[in-house]
Parts: structure tokens; sequence; C-alpha cells
């Protein structure tokens, strides 16, 4: 991890945060599979470099950054839950990474969390939610696409992009 001190850990999370705000905001037209992978690839990173405490603040304020922007879902009920996925996908990689002492652990790591993400985004927006809002049926199935397969798709991208940089940054602040 690089934060070795409190001070350091602030300023980095601040960093990051910052960050993927500016990239939410950058990428929106270009689709939830960009801006997706570019919110999980920063939560992911904050997860393996920073540690948990990290990607945990980060993971449940940019969502309702986001949806002060205009980024993002336009509905306030959902913004808590994605923040709940968001939660669920850092600390399982932070804790599975650490845990899983083999060769390809950190990627066995992303891989359950961002299943574990799509399927608690899937349960409490999909399955829970949505059905009680009242939504008209196109925007209801719009809804429910975005907050399906994409998520996983969008989970895994962003935590092997993590993987693959992570190492690399890592290396480079140690020799700095």
């Amino acid at each position: 991890m690089i934060a070795k001190t409190k001070t350091q850990l602030m300023a980095y999370t601040a960093v990051l945060l910052a960050l993927l705000i500016a990239l939410q905001f950058a990428t929106r037209s270009l689709g939830q599979i960009v801006t997706g992978s570019c919110v999980n690839l920063l939560l992911a990173f904050a997860a393996l470099c920073i540690g948990p405490w990290s990607g945990l603040t980060i993971a449940l304020i940019s969502p309702f950054f986001a949806f002060l922007l205009g980024i993002g879902t336009p509905f306030i009920q959902i913004v808590p839950l994605i923040a709940v996925g968001n939660a669920v996908y850092v600390l399982l990689i932070a804790f599975l990474s650490k845990a899983f002492r083999f060769k390809f652990g950190k990627l066995a790591g992303v891989c359950i969390a961002a299943v574990c993400k799509f399927f608690v985004l899937w349960l409490l927006i999909v399955k829970i939610v949505l059905p009680i809002m009242g939504l008209p049926e196109q925007k209801l199935a719009a809804l429910s696409a975005s907050f399906s397969f994409p998520q996983l798709i969008t989970a895994l991208i962003g935590g092997l992009l993590a993987l693959l940089i992570s190492d690399r940054i890592m290396r480079h602040i140690d020799h700095a």
C-alpha cells in the first residue's frame, strides 16, 4: 500500500475521488461500459493500492456526487444502493486479494468481487426497488437492463485494468 500515514491516506483518497468524479463527467457521453469500467478501475485501484478504507470511502461517496452532477441514475432512491454495490466490490477486492495467496489470487478476488457486486445491484435494484417505483414499462426495462449484466462486465473490466496497472504503479512509487 502506498499510504503510510493518515494524512497520506486522506490525500490519496481525495485525489482518487476527484479523479473518479472527473472521469465520470468526462466519459458520461461514451456510455455505461466506458464510464462504469473507469469507475470500477478507480474503485479497485483504491482497494488494492491504498486500502479498504480508501476504497470504501470512494465507493460510498462517489455515487452521490455523480447524482448531484447529473451523471448516472436520475433517481435518488437508487443512489444508496449503488453505494452498497460499490462497497461490496471494494471490500471484497481488498480482503480477498490479501486472503488468496496463490498465483492468481488477486484475479480470483476481482472476479468474485465483480460477481458479488453484480448480484447485489441486480437483487436490490432490479428485483426489489424498481418494481415498487411505479415507473413506465419502458423506463423500468431500461433501468433493469443497466443494473444487470452490464454491471458484471464493467466490474470485471475495471478490476482487471486495476490489476494490470496497480503493481506497476506500486513499483514506481516504491522506487521514487
